[in-house]
C-alpha cells in the first residue's frame, strides 16, 4: 500500500513538475536495449548462466535525491539506474527523482525509513539524527591526509567500520548500498590570507547548522555562524561574514570567487555521497536483483571516482583563473590542529557518541 501511495505521489509530482519545466528521469528505457551487447555490464551477473532475468517479474524502484541536476550525487544516482537496467536487460527499473523533487534530505530519509520510497542518495549530514554512528564523518580532518583508495576500502570494503555502518543503517530500517568519494573535500574560502593556524583566529565563517562542525571551528579560534545558503553570497559581499566552507564545485556554482579572495584546502570534511535502500524493500527484492543492484552500485562508484577528482581539480583551477589565491597546507598544519585540546575533546565526544566507532575508523584509516 505504501508503494502504491509513493508511486501515485511520484506520478502526480512528475505531472506538476513537467508543467513548470521540471521532469523525472527513468534510466531503464534505452539502457535496457543495449544490455545484451554490454560485456562489462553482463560480466559477473548475467553470464554466469544461473540467472535469467527474463524469468523474473519486472521490478521498479523509486530513488530520490535532493542533489541538483549535474551534481555528483545526482549523476551517481542516474548512473546506478542505468547500470541496473543494463545488467538485468531492463527488468530492474530505477526511477530517479532528483533536485529535491520528492523533498529535502531529512524528509526523503524519513520517507525511505517508512517505506514510502525505496532508495535515497544524499550527503551524510542529515543521516546523523537517524543513525548516530554516522557522526564519524564529522571528525574534523580525519580523512584529510588519506588517499581515496584507502578511504574506499574502509567505507566500502571488508572492514570493521563498514560492518558497523551496515548495522547502523539496518537499525534505522535502511540497507546501505555504498559510499561515493575519492578524497575530495570541503574547502574554506575567505577574504583573509589563511596562511597558518593563527590566521583563523576571529574568522567569521558561515557553516552548516551542525554542532560538531561548529565545535571544530570554535576550537581553532574561528567564529562559526550558521546561515541559510541563499543568504551567504550577500553576507560575504557586505562583509557581515568573512568566510564560508564548501566543495569546489559548489563554490564555482555560487560565484563566490566574486566576493572571496582566498581558497584554502583545509580538507576538514570529506565530500561523500551515500546510497541506501529501505530495509523491507531490499529484503523483498529477488536475490538476483539484489546481486544486480550491488553490482550496479559497485560499477557506478568505480566509474565516478575518477570523475570526482577531475571535477575537484578543474573547479579549483577555474577559481584560481577567476582571481582566487589557492592555499595548500603541509602535514604540520594538520598536526598542529589535531594537537589542540578542544579538537581532541571533540574527537573523544564523537567517539563516545558513536560507541567507539570513531576510534575504529581512525585505526583502519591509519591515522590513529
Amino acid at each position: 500500500m505504501k508503494k502504491l501511495t509513493a508511486l501515485f505521489l511520484a506520478g502526480a509530482m512528475t505531472l506538476a513538475l513537467a508543467a513548470c519545466g521540471g521532469g523525472t528521469t527513468s534510466s531503464a528505457g534505452s539502457a535496457a536495449s543495449g544490455a545484451a551487447s554490454s560485456g562489462a555490464a553482463s560480466s559477473g551477473v548475467v553470464s554466469e548462466g544461473a540467472v535469467s532475468y527474463e524469468d523474473l517479474e519486472p521490478a521498479t524502484l523509486i530513488l530520490a535525491d535532493s542533489a541538483a541536476k549535474g551534481a555528483a550525487g545526482s549523476v551517481f544516482d542516474e548512473l546506478v539506474a542505468e547500470k541496473a537496467a543494463e545488467i538485468t536487460g531492463g527488468q530492474l527499473t530505477i526511477e530517479t527523482y532528483i533536485n529535491g523533487e520528492l523533498g529535502a534530505d531529512t524528509d526523503l530519509l524519513r520517507q525511505m525509513q517508512n517505506g514510502d520510497i525505496d532508495m535515497v542518495g544524499s550527503q551524510i549530514a542529515a543521516l546523523v539524527s537517524f543513525a548516530p554512528e554516522l557522526a564519524i564523518f564529522d571528525l574534523p580532518m580525519v580523512f584529510a591526509t588519506v588517499d581515496g583508495d584507502t578511504i574506499d576500502q574502509v567505507l566500502n570494503g571488508d572492514s570493521q567500520t563498514r560492518a558497523a555502518l551496515d548495522k547502523a543503517f539496518e537499525n534505522a530500517n535502511w540497507h546501505l548500498l555504498g559510499f561515493l568519494q575519492n578524497a575530495t573535500f570541503r574547502l574554506t574560502t575567505a577574504n583573509t590570507d589563511l596562511k597558518d593556524l593563527a590566521s583563523f583566529d576571529g574568522l567569521q565563517i558561515r557553516t552548516m547548522e551542525n554542532t560538531n562542525h561548529m565545535a571544530f571551528w570554535q576550537a581553532i579560534g574561528a567564529e562559526p555562524t550558521p546561515m541559510a545558503w541563499n543568504e551567504v553570497y550577500f553576507a560575504l559581499q557586505s562583509g557581515n561574514i568573512g568566510a564560508e566552507e564548501n566543495a569546489a564545485d559548489t563554490i564555482v556554482g555560487a560565484n563566490l570567487f566574486e566576493v572571496q579572495d582566498y581558497l584554502a584546502c583545509t580538507n576538514h570534511i570529506l565530500y561523500v555521497n551515500q546510497l541506501s535502500m529501505n530495509k523491507d524493500s531490499w529484503e523483498s527484492l529477488d536475490p538476483a536483483y539484489q546481486t544486480a543492484l550491488e553490482e550496479a552500485v559497485s560499477q557506478a562508484i568505480a566509474e565516478m571516482r575518477t570523475q570526482l577528482v577531475d571535477i575537484d581539480t578543474q573547479n579549483k583551477e577555474l577559481l584560481v583563473e577567476k582571481g582566487m589565491t589557492l592555499i595548500e597546507y603541509d602535514q604540520n598544519f594538520f598536526d598542529e590542529i589535531m594537537a589542540i585540546p578542544a579538537v581532541q575533546d571533540l574527537y573523544k565526544q564523537i567517539d563516545t557518541d558513536t560507541n567507539g566507532l570513531a576510534s575504529i575508523l581512525q585505526e583502519e584509516l591509519g591515522v590513529a
